[in-house]
């Protein structure tokens, strides 16, 4: 188990804050109790409703992960983040053996995997500066490759790694490190496939709730529950109900 992480009075930076988990996690965050939290997104305009809502405490920026120069900017104008969640996500439906299925990895590799390690990069030291904690909201599809999304369920199956690598490398620094493995969510990634899903508001208290709990693998959602209980205890069957959804 990680350290555990008070919201209450946290200095929160979101990305992909303005639709869907990430939505609900700037709002759940300032729910309780956050001091302050950047709310992040390819387009400021998108976070105009939570803005008027919020007040001062929210504080939108233009950050697009897979731009080096806005993700240092962002890092130098919140450099007062004691909690980094890396939520921003990328998900293309594509044939594996399609001509345009290399395009389409690359494209999901640089927001679900490359952001987040440059945010980590450029959020490092602040972190451990402030004794904080990062969060990287993955999948279950991190876990088990569900084959009707092959390629995200590769990226996503990267951040995987770099959370584990990442949770050990920044230990001794005093940065706990959380991964997040949801199952299907009702969001805008979620359109499309015939799942049941889960609101993100409900996403998005569970993964806090993992978080000030200490659990550095947080399954927020009942999808997600069952799943992990399946997979710590059979690895390959996990991988079998993953490709069975392909039926």
């Amino acid at each position: 188990m990680t350290g555990s992480k008070r919201i209450e009075g946290s200095v929160a930076l979101v990305t992909g804050a303005n639709r869907g988990i990430g939505r609900a996690l700037t709002e759940a965050l300032l729910e309780r109790g956050a001091e302050k939290v950047y709310a992040t997104a390819r387009d400021p305009k998108t976070l105009d409703a939570l803005t008027q809502q919020h007040g001062p405490r929210l504080v939108p920026l233009r950050l697009d992960v897979t731009n080096t120069d806005q993700v240092a900017e962002a890092a130098r104008q919140a450099q007062d983040v004691d909690l980094l969640i890396n939520n921003a996500g990328r998900v293309e439906p594509g044939e594996l053996t399609g001509e345009a299925i290399v395009d389409v990895a690359r494209r999901e590799m640089e927001v679900n995997y490359f952001g987040p390690l440059r945010m980590l990069q450029r959020f490092a030291d602040t972190l451990a500066q402030h004794g904080g904690a990062i969060v990287n909201v993955n999948s279950g599809a991190g876990l088990a490759n569900a084959p009707i999304l092959p390629t995200y369920s590769a990226s996503k199956a990267a951040l995987h790694s770099l959370t584990q690598a990442s949770r050990a490398l920044l230990a001794a620094r005093g940065v706990a490190v959380f991964g997040v493995y949801a199952g299907p969510v009702d969001t805008d990634l979620a359109k499309g496939f015939d799942l049941d899903t889960t609101p993100p508001q409900d996403v998005a208290n569970g993964i806090l709730d993992g978080v000030e709990a200490g659990n550095e693998d947080i399954f927020p959602d009942p999808w997600a529950v069952a799943f992990a209980e399946l997979f710590n205890s059979s690895p390959k069957d996990a991988e079998r109900q993953a490709a069975a959804m392909t039926a």
